[in-house]
Formats: structure tokens, sequence, C-alpha cells
């Protein structure tokens, strides 16, 4: 670790050294209704404003986001169900964003843009206030725990370049930011909303927090359960999360903070796509349960060098658990009582363990070159994570949440991921409109997997090869921004990108499954163009092209002339689209009106998709990327008068194929196939009236259309999974 520690000294030397008298000043233009301020504690955002879409400003804190694309969501201004956290109301005007809409309790969020898999966001770095929250993001990175989305004051998104300051990832980084209470000015604020929904949805939100002295606190504690629209999907979740901050001077402030959340669900299973026509709320699995219990604990040091210069450090951990019971035989198969035993037949047992550690430094600093001031960012990162997974254990036979098994695991595996890495990131001003923006990363990995992956018909143990990866590499990038007026800005990047061996590939049986030697991480690019930018106070825009490039991709194929098959690097896909995003105002551009508001708003993203040339997989080659719809369209209008604020949007999502080797009929058991193009229409309403009271109320779906996101073929499926009904909730909140 000798290097990064020389790394860190350097780059505090070069913050110490650059250290100019440079006036503090305005990050990000100005606009009638959005400020941007670098400030200590607070980045204050879109207080006059009605939209829940923002630019990122060039500079946060110690990242930079100059010349990236990015977007910055208000949850505050969102118009949706942010109780159950529908994502696609959430993320609607982030163009390109796809979906998997099969978890009524909200929880497991799963998305993924420009072609890449929605499941649990595993192509997206997530964080949670600037902190790994994935089980891991090397070996494992599922999402499988999101925060409250009404506990989340904005969410950051950035793609593509963002590798080079967050690491492992193609489709970009997410990072939920929860309330702090930085905001409070006085020693005791109390905050509460409370929704009913359909379906016996209830969901209790409440918080304290304050300031007194060189204190602030905020802590909260959400609850929320329901039956859920579908049968056998009733779930319930609980969250609590405290945050304290000491600030020692004007400076300097430590502050430690703890999340703990753990929800249970029943799983519904999927069906066949003639059972989802005939009856989507049907459920023909009872037994099956999910549970995850997540502890998050952080502590962040922030110190101001001065004017100028900043440096942060976070310290952080993951406990999770994450276990799963169930009948998981495909839909064709009945999940019934077995006339010999008179009972049902016994379920499959899943357990995961995580247990995660890591710190992050961050130095960022001003200096002048002539009379034109520069920005240098960087930082190191330290990680280690263990995985221990207990699978296919014989489970009771019977049909509440119970994890006990009969007899060993025949599945007893450990697994293990250290990482270290140190970047450096710098904005070149070379004048006021054109900015260059290059950068670098380092990565040392390790991987290994231990353990016994079976059991024989004679009870003889089936160990794991002995299999130990550890490599390093450079990232490297550049961006620019080229500012045509003070409010719009062209913008490019191109940065290199990768995605680690997974852990699923590095438990093959020996029996049957023979892993290259040579196995390698997936290795790639991101590439971006675009225009964005505000026209006076009416209009905001973000229309860009992309090109993504992923090598080495990991696949499973049967050499000729052997009855093995192998886990190697199969090939690559390259996806290249737009992503558009414009927002009008039509009252602020043609009339003086401060009392009424008209929002017209259109998120619109193309993709393509595809197996490249040089695929080794015969069958795959030249063909589209599965779970990879060409078209994303979301839309919408909110009408405003006063304090009242009535929204409508439209998605539309077109089909795509549900598997690598496009199979457009539908297998019996409905787990590959054709999934079709769909529409949703929600409608929603808040009225504010006064700071301290407000109310919503919405409908989901409001034309109750019947459609499918997904075809899973293991948890929580086998099968497709419908996606809710109509729904709808009314929410009411108070602070005071």
């Amino acid at each position: 670790m000798n290097f990064f520690v020389h790394i860190y000294i350097l780059l505090i030397a070069l913050i110490l050294g650059l250290n100019q008298p440079i006036q503090a000043q305005t990050i990000k233009r100005e606009t009638d209704t959005t400020q941007w301020h670098s400030l200590k504690d607070v980045t204050v955002v879109g207080r006059n404003s009605k939209s829940d879409y923002q630019q990122l400003p060039e500079i946060v804190g110690t990242n930079i986001y100059a010349g990236k694309k990015n977007a910055l969501i208000v949850l505050e201004n969102v118009q949706g169900n942010i109780a159950n956290n529908t994502m696609r109301q959430v993320l609607a005007k982030v163009p390109g964003i796809h979906i998997w809409e099969s978890d009524p309790s909200g929880i497991q969020i799963g998305i993924a843009a420009r072609g890449l898999s929605p499941n649990r966001s595993w192509e997206f770095n997530v964080r949670q206030n600037g902190y790994d929250i994935a089980a891991d993001p090397f070996g494992y990175p599922e999402a499988y725990y999101n925060p409250q989305l009404q506990a989340v004051q904005r969410i950051e998104i950035v793609r593509g370049q963002g590798a080079l300051q967050y690491g492992p990832q193609f489709g970009g980084m997410v990072n939920y930011i929860l309330k702090n209470g930085s905001e409070i000015n006085k020693p005791v604020e109390f905050e509460t909303q409370q929704t009913i929904g359909s379906n016996g949805l209830l969901n209790s939100f409440n918080a304290i927090g304050g300031k007194k002295g060189k204190v602030n606190y905020y802590t909260f504690f959400d609850q929320r359960n329901g039956e859920g629209w579908r049968n056998n999907s009733q779930f319930f979740t609980k969250a609590g999360f405290g945050s304290v901050t000491y600030r020692f001077t004007n400076q300097f402030s430590l502050t430690f903070e703890l999340m703990h959340s753990q929800f249970r669900s029943q799983q519904s299973g999927g069906l066949t796509d003639a059972q989802i026509t005939q009856d989507a709320q049907q459920s023909f699995r009872s037994r099956n349960w999910f549970d995850i219990k997540w502890t998050t604990p952080a502590i962040t040091l922030q110190y101001e060098i001065n004017d100028h210069s900043r440096w942060y450090t976070k310290i952080f951990g993951t406990v999770g658990d994450r276990n799963s019971v169930g009948f998981l035989q495909g839909i064709t198969v009945k999940d019934s009582i077995n006339t010999t035993t008179n009972q049902y037949n016994n379920r499959i047992v899943n357990l995961d363990q995580y247990r995660n550690y890591g710190v992050e430094s961050r130095l960022i600093t001003d200096y002048l070159i002539g009379k034109m001031k520069n920005t240098v960012s960087g930082g190191i990162r330290l990680y280690t994570g263990t995985t221990d997974r207990l699978a296919d254990g014989k489970g009771t036979t019977g049909s509440n949440y119970d994890v006990s098994v009969t007899g060993l695991y025949p599945r007893d595996v450990s697994f293990k991921s250290n990482n270290a890495a140190a970047f450096i990131e710098n904005i070149f001003r070379l004048s006021d409109q054109l900015y260059i923006i290059p950068g670098i990363r380092y990565e040392w990995l390790e991987g290994a997997a231990s353990g016994r992956n079976g059991l024989s018909s004679t009870g003889v143990a089936i160990n794991l090869q002995n299999i130990n990866r550890s490599r390093s590499f450079l990232l490297g990038g550049i961006g620019t921004e080229f500012h045509l007026t003070p409010q719009t800005e062209l913008y490019a990047n191109i940065s290199q990108a990768y995605r680690p061996i997974q852990f699923a590939n590095l438990q093959a049986p020996p029996t049957t499954d023979v892993i290259d030697p040579d196995l390698k991480d997936a290795r790639g690019y991101n590439v971006d163009i675009g225009y964005r930018g505000k026209v006076k106070n009416y209009l905001q825009f973000d229309v860009s092209g992309f090109y993504l490039q992923y090598n080495n991709r990991v696949g499973t194929i049967t050499p000729t002339g052997t009855n093995y098959r192998l886990i190697t690097n199969v090939g690559a896909s390259t996806s290249k689209g737009i992503e558009t995003y414009i927002e009008f105002n039509p009252v602020r551009a043609f009339t003086k009106s401060v009392h009424a508001d008209v929002i017209v708003f259109s998120s619109y993203a193309f993709t393509d998709a595809q197996y490249s040339g040089d695929h080794k997989d015969a069958n795959t080659k030249g063909k589209k990327v599965e779970n990879a719809p060409q078209h994303i369209f979301r839309g919408g209008i909110s009408f405003g008068y006063k304090s009242l604020l009535l929204t409508t949007q439209l998605s539309y999502v077109s089909g795509t194929y549900s598997d690598a080797n496009n199979t457009a009929i539908v297998s019996d058991n409905a787990t590959t196939g054709y999934i079709p193009a769909y529409a949703v229409t929600d409608l929603t309403a808040s009225y504010k009236f006064s700071k301290q009271l407000n109310l919503k109320a919405g409908i989901n779906n409001l034309w109750d259309a019947r459609y499918f996101t997904r075809r899973a073929g293991g948890y929580p499926g086998p099968g497709a999974m419908p996606g809710d009904g109509r729904t709808f909730f009314v929410s009411i909140g108070m602070k005071f």
C-alpha cells in the first residue's frame, strides 16, 4: 500500500504548493430560478424552481462534473409516488433509463442505460452519500438495498466518464444523497409524511433534526407495508437513520452516520404470457420469500484548507444479509401437495452475508496558470469485502418465511475481493469559454473464491477450483466543455471503463465447467458528445449522442470437440444512440404571469445495442443485446396555479428480447421470448397549503395497462413478471 500513501502525500504537497490566494466564487452560472453555490455544508439547488431536473455544477465538494453527461434529481420537486420508490416517475427526465418494474415494495430497484442489464442496477456504481452500498462493487455489484426516497434530498447520476472517479462501471454512477438537516438553523425541527394507497399501502416517514452550537443532528424512521397488487406479494420495510455532525471550527467537521434497513417480501413468482393476459394478478407461488437486512455505518471528515482547497475522507462499511426461501421450479411445474407425504415439497434456502469495509480520501484545489483559474482533484481508495454464501439448502415444507434447513448446504462458498485505487483529474480553463478535463485512474484488484460448490450423489464434496486473481491497470479519459453562451455549452468526453470478473464466474463446478485461466475483466469505453443548457427561465435541454464499447464480455461456450462448458471472454458488444431531454415553460416564455405555470417535458433515447462481429459465441454473433429496448420515451405536462400542481406523464418502452439468442417465440415456461412494448400513464397532484403543510395524491397506471418488463430465470420468478395495474396513493406532510 506504500504506493498509494506516496501518491496521497504528493497530492497534499500539490495542494499546499498551489496555495495561492484565489477569491472564492460562484461555481455554476446563475439563472433567474436556480442558484448554485459552493458552500461548506450543503449545495443549494432549485429553491425557487418547480423543476425536479437540473444539471450538476461543474464542481460539488471534491468531485468534478465538468464535461460529463450528468443529471441531478431534486426529490422535493418530483411529482410521483415517492413513498413507493416509483422510479419511472422519479427518473422520468433522465433520458434512456431502462427500469425493471416487478417489485411492489419498491426496494429492489433495477435500472440501466445504453443497452445494459437493469438487474438490481448492477451496471451502475450505486452509492449513498458518496460510498458504496451494493453487495460487493467488484465481485457482486447487485444493489439489494436502496434508500427510501422520502429520505433522499437528491439523486446524482453521472454517465460514462464517472469511471475515472468512482471505479467499476459501464453504466455510470448513481448517488443517493440523504437528507441530513444541514439547512436547519434551530434546535429542533420535526418532519412527517404519512401515505396510504391501494392494496393496503401504509407508509410513515418521521424525522427530527436540529442545530445547537457546534452540533448538527438528523434522524429518521420510515416504515412501509402493503399487500401488493398481485396475489402473494405482501411486504414490509423498516429503515432507521441517524447522523451527527460536530464542527470543531468553521473549517473542520466530523460526521458520523448509521443506516439500518430491513425488508421482507413475498415473491408471487412469474407467469406465462397467456396467464398474464388472463389475469395478471394471479399467483401460483405462495411460499416464496425474500428478506434483506442492511447496515451502513460511515464516518466523514471534511476540512476547508482555505477558500479554494478542500479535503474529504470517508470511512464506510456494509453489513448485509440476504436470505431467500422458495419453490424455484418453472411456472409450468405446480407447487402442490405431494400425495405421498400430504405436504408441500421442500423449498430451497439461500443465504448470503456481505461484510465490506473501505475508505476514500479526496483533495481538490484551485490554482492559477497565468490569469486563469484551474482545478485539480485527486484521491485514493482502499477496500476489502467478503461474501459468504450458503446455497441450495433443503428447506421446510411450510409456507411462511422460514430459512431452517435439513442437513448440509450443498454449496458453502466464500468470496473475497480487495481493491486499492488512486485517481487524479484536472480542469484546465484555457479561456472563459473552453475547458479541457483530462483524468487518469490506477486500479489494483484481487478476487478469490474457495469452498464447496456442491455434493455428489454419494455426498462427497465438490470443491471449487483453486481461484485467486489479482491484476492492476490504468484507466484514462478526457472531457471538454465549450460555453457558447453564459447558460449553454457544448460538451464531449471519452473515458475507459471496466467491469471486474464477477463471483458467479469464479464458482464453476469442475465436473461440468472449466474457467478459462486467461479470463479477463470486461473492458471498454464510453463516448459522449452533446449540447446542453438553459434559455432564460423557460427552457432547459440536453441533447447528446453516445457510443459504448463493451469488450471481453464474460459468457459460456462449448469448445469444439469437448464435453465441457468453458467460462471465458466471449466477445464484445457495441451500443450507440442518442439521448435527448427538453423542458419548456410556455407561460414564462410568452406571458408575465407569476401565479400560473405550464411545464412540458420530453425525455427520449434511441439505443442500437448489438453483439459485435468478432463475438466468439456463434449463436449470438451479430444479434441484438438482450434487455436493450431501442426506444424509451417519457414525456409529460404539469399545470400549476399558485400552490397547486397537476402532472400527467406517459412512459413508453419499445419491445426487446430477453436473451442473447434473440428468441422471439415464447418458451413454455416464459423464461425466454420477446418482451412486448408497453405504455403507462401516471397522474399526480400536489398542493402546498404553506411551507409547513402539503398534500399529494396520484394514480399510477391510469389506464390499467397490462405489461411486463422482464422474464426471470430464477428469483423472483421464474417466468414473466407483471408490472402493477392501476393503483392510487394519498399523502399528507407536515414540518414544524
